[in-house]
């Protein structure tokens, strides 16, 4: 008599994937999933997780909705953050050896058969890094590669300005409303809002202007960040809230499944070589 086998859920986490399972989805019309972030200073009330978790969740949360078309590789946790280093606990890693480690995830990824690719930033100084890693692959093995940091996925700045009470221009930015407001609604009690401070000292100008949401000026810079704070926080913490940050993580995760969409709807056309 035949036993009767409950259907199990699709898996989505590469690391729980047996290597033919692994074979199987890379053979399938996915988006391998490739989050990165770093260990840094946070204010006195956030961890110094707080990029890893809120970037890891964002694509937990995208790929359980998405299991289908996705597949969500563990975290890179460790990014470029020489600037936080006047603060104990920033972890960094130089720029060389961060494109070199993403980069050969990446072509693994590729060798493995998976023709698209999703690497998601959670730290801003790991920007131009993961911009480089994504060109590169597309170069080096014809996987359609793409770079975003999760802030700027489809719907998460428009749902964030509704939300928004601190400044328009940085108070968004580190250890912030954004920031936090998503971790109260991750971990809550790894949050001490008794310790949370607005900190407003990054100095704007003319061309030079930071913030998460509303986006930076013209003027790319970054200064030691023990220059502009005293406590590591840039923003507004203080106006954070659980429920800002539900919201918050739903748009962001939401946002990185239309980009996983578009990835797969996008046609690779083939190169054509104009020398002769």
């Amino acid at each position: 008599m035949l036993k009767n086998y409950a259907r199990m859920p699709q898996k989505y986490r590469y690391g729980e994937m047996t290597w033919p399972e692994v074979r199987d989805a890379a053979a399938r019309r996915c988006v391998a999933l490739v989050p990165i972030a770093t260990l840094e200073d946070h204010g006195l009330h956030l961890p110094i997780d707080t990029d890893l978790t809120l970037c890891a969740s964002v694509c937990e949360l995208a790929a359980s909705r998405a299991a289908d078309r996705i597949v969500l590789v563990p975290a890179i946790n460790h990014g470029y953050s020489p600037h936080h280093m006047d603060f104990p606990g920033a972890l960094t890693i130089g720029p060389h050896t961060l494109i070199d480690y993403c980069l050969d995830v990446c072509k693994s990824l590729a060798h493995h058969g998976f023709s698209r690719i999703l690497i998601v930033n959670g730290h801003g100084s790991n920007t131009p890094f993961a911009e480089i890693v994504a060109r590169q692959c597309v170069v080096q093995t014809g996987a359609l590669t793409a770079a975003v940091n999760y802030w700027a996925a489809p719907g998460v700045r428009e749902a964030a300005e509704t939300l928004r009470e601190s400044d328009k221009v940085g108070g968004m930015n580190h250890a912030c409303e954004f920031e936090t407001s998503l971790y109260l609604a991750l971990r809550p009690e790894l949050v001490d809002m008794n310790k949370a401070v607005a900190e407003l000292s990054h100095r704007p100008s003319k061309s030079y202007w930071t913030d998460l949401i509303a986006g930076d000026g013209p003027l790319a810079m970054m200064e030691h960040w023990s220059q502009l704070s005293r406590t590591g926080v840039m923003g507004d913490p203080t106006k954070a809230s659980a429920a800002k940050g539900r919201i918050l993580l739903e748009a962001a995760s939401n946002g990185i499944v239309e980009l996983v969409d578009e990835l797969l709807e996008r046609r690779s056309v083939p190169r054509a070589d104009q020398h002769s």
